[in-house]
């Protein structure tokens, strides 16, 4: 009962997130195969995002294999707490410090991706929309989700961007990335995250071509039975 209703809670907020501005989102071009974006999205997801957003309904152990990441590759680099490959991916940060610290627990991102219809081009766009504003508490603000309560925490990827008076982002102050570089980055992420929303989502597929190839040799071979036995009635 716990985990269902960590589950809707989790659900629940990212559909508050997610119904932010109305503002045209850039086109998420992810490749749910390509594993080596997948890994360097789980790396970069590991060192630059998991420190306060947990994937609490995602097994270190799950994504080893999915995304053929050797299991001690995963233990030495990729775990953040604990010390079993089959843990759950959660953050050493306790919520209720958490709350007090930035106002809000910061939550988990396990199905961002699926909460709404165009949940990637979101997330995409998302980290792509950090600008420079001193009014807020850590110095930025975001396009995508306005008055946003966390920092930019891969500005030393991607740089310092100010928002100029028709509105687009410029950036001012480059990274240790290159705009193309920083571009791919957040690509890998995205398509991380859209891994770990429904990890299933390629078995599934695979699945039902055999399931669909099944039900097509067994329509032939009903539709002969069908004329073996109707054969003397007509």
């Amino acid at each position: 009962m716990k985990k269902i209703l960590s589950l809707i809670l989790a659900v629940g907020s990212f559909a508050a997130v997610a119904a932010g501005p109305s503002v045209e989102l850039e086109k998420a071009n992810i490749q749910p195969d390509n594993l080596v974006s997948l890994q360097n999205g789980a790396k970069l997801y590991v060192n630059y995002c998991m420190g306060c957003h947990s994937l609490e309904f995602q097994r270190y152990e799950r994504m080893a294999k999915d995304l053929e990441i050797p299991n001690e590759i995963v233990i030495q680099n990729l775990m953040v707490t604990g010390d079993k490959i089959g843990e759950q991916m959660k953050i050493a940060m306790d919520k209720k410090d958490a709350a007090e610290w930035f106002g809000a627990a910061p939550p988990d991102l396990t199905l961002v991706a699926r909460v709404r219809k165009n949940g990637v081009d979101w997330l995409y766009s998302y980290l792509k929309g950090f600008y420079r504003d001193e009014t807020r508490p850590y110095g930025v603000n975001n396009t995508v989700f306005p008055n946003v309560g966390m920092p930019h925490v891969m500005e030393n990827l991607q740089g310092v961007q100010v928002k100029t008076d028709d509105g687009k982002l410029e950036l001012v102050e480059q990274g240790s990335m290159t705009p193309e570089e920083y571009d791919q980055a957040v690509l890998d992420i995205t398509n991380f995250l859209h891994y770990v929303a429904e990890p299933m989502k390629s078995d599934r597929r695979e699945i039902g071509v055999y399931v669909l190839m099944f039900l097509l040799v067994l329509f032939g071979l009903a539709y002969l039975l069908k004329k073996e036995y109707w054969k003397d009635v007509h």
